[in-house]
């Protein structure tokens, strides 16, 4: 395997999800496949990893800065982070390279920002993350996503879904890079605002996120440096889940935990293609 990568792997036969019996070696497997579908949403990105060495039985670590020993081929981006009070060296995942790298790392979850470091402060891509409460789950989540959908198609807008990986759905747009997280933050907020008004089930203030039986819209996600796992990433849950970008009619029918490492890659389809090619502006 390492013949083909600058990456020289590491424990190839360490179990990461032992109630699957999934191996290191499974997991770069995974990457390998996912690359062509991930790196779009990878290349240009801070990422921040989620790291377990030892595998999902044991305690992991989110890693914001770049690790001791990164290669000197590994790109990466310095930023001032204004919550830690100094400089954080960011990894950028510009190829399959340092993606087998990070694979390597035992970085199970992959989260990028919202925007690119090129333009740090201008955010191309829109997320509602739409986050569940028990007893709601990802049943009620995807009926809060259709609902949502109905209102972006109603503005003229093309939205995407994708799983979380967890008990949680993702409705993401591609914008042009000349707005504002101020922007996406307010415009996310306003839907949500429309949503709750009008259906009970739904909650868009940050006081109300933990009410039970409601499906949050959690918009202050649409703020600079935030993050939003990578499709196509792994989930550190004992079911070695996958973010999975869906069709819109799949929706209703879909299992979370049934996409895994095993299943995700056999799909032939690919929902998001053309992603890139349809960059919105949002309405002033």
């Amino acid at each position: 395997m390492d013949q083909l990568t600058r990456v020289k792997f590491t424990n190839l036969d360490k179990v990461l999800y032992p109630m699957l019996e999934v191996k290191k070696s499974q997991v770069i497997e995974h990457y390998i496949r996912m690359a062509p579908r991930m790196l779009s949403f990878l290349e240009g990105r801070a990422v921040v990893l989620n790291r377990y060495p030892d595998g999902v039985d044991h305690e992991g670590f989110y890693e914001k800065d770049a690790p001791r020993g990164t290669p000197d081929w590994v790109d990466t981006f310095t930023r001032y982070s204004e919550a830690a009070e100094r400089e954080i060296d960011y990894v950028l995942c510009n190829n399959l390279d340092t993606l087998l790298w990070l694979a390597n790392l035992a970085a199970l979850e992959l989260h990028v920002t919202l925007s690119r470091a090129a333009s740090f402060e201008n955010p191309d891509l829109v997320l509602f993350d739409l986050d569940p409460e028990p007893p709601f789950g990802f049943h009620e989540a995807t009926d809060v996503g259709l609902l949502l959908k109905e209102k972006l198609d109603a503005l003229g807008y093309e939205s995407y879904a994708k799983t979380s990986g967890k008990k949680g759905l993702h409705v993401l747009m591609p914008i042009a890079g000349e707005h504002l997280f101020r922007q996406t933050r307010e415009f996310v907020h306003g839907l949500g605002k429309r949503l709750a008004s009008e259906n009970e089930m739904v909650v868009s203030e940050v006081s109300q996120s933990r009410d039970p039986a409601k499906v949050y819209i959690d918009y202050p996600q649409n703020s600079k440096g935030r993050t939003m796992i990578c499709p196509y990433s792994l989930r550190a849950e004992q079911g070695a889940t996958v973010s999975t970008p869906l069709e819109w009619r799949e929706l209703k029918g879909t299992r979370p935990e049934e996409l895994n490492i095993f299943s995700v890659s056999k799909r032939k389809i690919d929902p998001w293609e053309g992603f890139w090619e349809h960059k919105q502006r949002l309405e002033a």
